[in-house]
């Protein structure tokens, strides 16, 4: 017999979950499936991030990620705080390197304040009151409101409402097929579904082009690599970040706090040679290697990004003290014999769009037949994760449920 169930959401990481969740909330008696291929919910983006709750003070006004981050922000600490997850109310900086940075410390204060964040231009004196590690040339911006849970710990209380709230959650399944009514799992179980959403991360393009949907777009993964220090818990108080390049789509190399108060600096944004590159080459995929490769003449071509120097600082950024180097500026008293231990890496599910040669810098949702993809959710999703799945579950909603997002 033929199973059926009202929604089908592809992928448990934490904005998959989400969107569960708030089609749960919205639609309580409906029979919701979650299915992922790996054993266990938030096995990589959601579970391999640095866990910071962001403000949302780095995007356009115009954008959903400043429509949603601060909205998520809220919901998110109030569900740490709800479900008993640990979150650290640790605040942040944004110090600048050069003069050269100054300006660009106002402009981030003022998108802030058009996107409704809390926000303070702080000068050394008060900066070395509130993070007495970081240095700054002449300015700083405080962002009170920045936090840090466990980014494994959330994802996993989030699957235990959806459970609660009626959804089933199927592990170690993975979707061979689907179309418009139907999946296919594990290669033979054929499940009739009134709507399916895609959150399948650095897979979500191949879903939606089972469905037509989403051609113009291909996958361009970066890899994220972090280091741990071996400081006392508690040493290094606030999470202090550098002044990003708003050309490209990454916040730089930064040093921040874990939940449990430890010291970590990265992420890189190195380019990923496919798609679930943890740096164990035994599982190097060559058709995706092939396929990404296909992608980087037109990558390197782009005029929106300079593609060059992002190549240029981040491959050096395998080497461990040229990452540390990287912090210092941040944080001088980082030290490479304090920074040995490497993290998990992460790999971040970014959007290419091929006609304009240009990286998605806001999340992308788009609409197919009884289907909805959520086709570039990389940060602040996971910050958003909540905003943004009663978001999209409002507009599939809007738009009927056989289908489409409006706005």
């Amino acid at each position: 017999m033929t199973k059926a169930v009202d929604l089908v959401v592809i992928g448990a990481g934490i904005v998959g979950l989400a969107l569960a969740d708030a089609w749960l909330a919205r639609n309580p008696a409906d029979r919701v499936l979650i299915v992922d291929k790996e054993d266990k919910v938030g096995e990589h983006a959601s579970g391999r991030n640095s866990g910071v709750l962001h403000a949302g003070f780095y995007y356009a006004p115009d954008t959903l990620k400043a429509q949603l981050t601060r909205r998520g922000n809220q919901q998110l600490r109030e569900f740490c705080y709800d479900r008993g997850v640990p979150i650290l109310e640790s605040g942040k900086v944004v110090v600048a390197q050069s003069p050269e940075e100054v300006p660009r410390i106002t402009e981030l204060y003022e998108r802030g304040v058009a996107n409704g964040c809390t926000l303070e231009v702080i000068d050394e004196a008060q900066l070395a009151e509130i993070e007495p590690l970081a240095r700054t040339y002449g300015k700083a911006l405080w962002s009170p409101l920045t936090a840090v849970s466990s980014p494994i710990g959330v994802t996993k209380a989030l699957a235990d409402r959806v459970i609660e709230r009626g959804g089933e959650l199927r592990l170690s399944t993975t979707v061979s097929h689907a179309e418009p009514g139907w999946v296919v799992l594990n290669g033979h179980e054929r499940v009739s579904v009134g709507h399916m959403i895609n959150a399948a991360g650095v897979y979500a393009d191949r879903v939606a082009q089972w469905f037509g949907v989403g051609t113009e777009y291909r996958m361009l993964p970066f890899k994220g690599l972090y280091l741990y220090g071996n400081w006392p818990a508690g040493k290094l108080k606030r999470h202090v970040y550098p002044v990003p390049d708003l050309r490209n789509p990454f916040l730089g190399v930064h040093v921040t706090v874990t939940v449990d108060g430890l010291a970590k600096l990265g992420p890189t944004a190195i380019p990923a040679l496919w798609r679930e590159d943890y740096g164990n080459i035994s599982n190097l995929v060559p058709k995706e290697l092939l396929e990404i490769a296909g992608i980087y003449p037109k990558f390197l071509t782009s005029k929106h990004h300079d593609v060059p120097g992002l190549l240029k600082s981040e491959v050096p950024k395998y080497i461990r003290r040229y990452l540390v180097n990287q912090a210092k500026g941040l944080v001088p008293s980082v030290t490479l014999r304090d920074f040995k231990k490497r993290g998990r890496p992460g790999v971040r599910a970014q959007l290419f769009h091929v006609p304009t040669k240009k990286l998605e810098m806001d999340f992308v949702v788009e609409p197919g037949e009884k289907s909805t993809h959520v086709l570039n959710a990389v940060s602040p999703a996971w910050t958003s994760a909540l905003a943004v799945g009663e978001y999209v579950v409002d507009q599939i909603h809007l738009g009927g449920r056989s289908g489409r997002i409006k706005g």
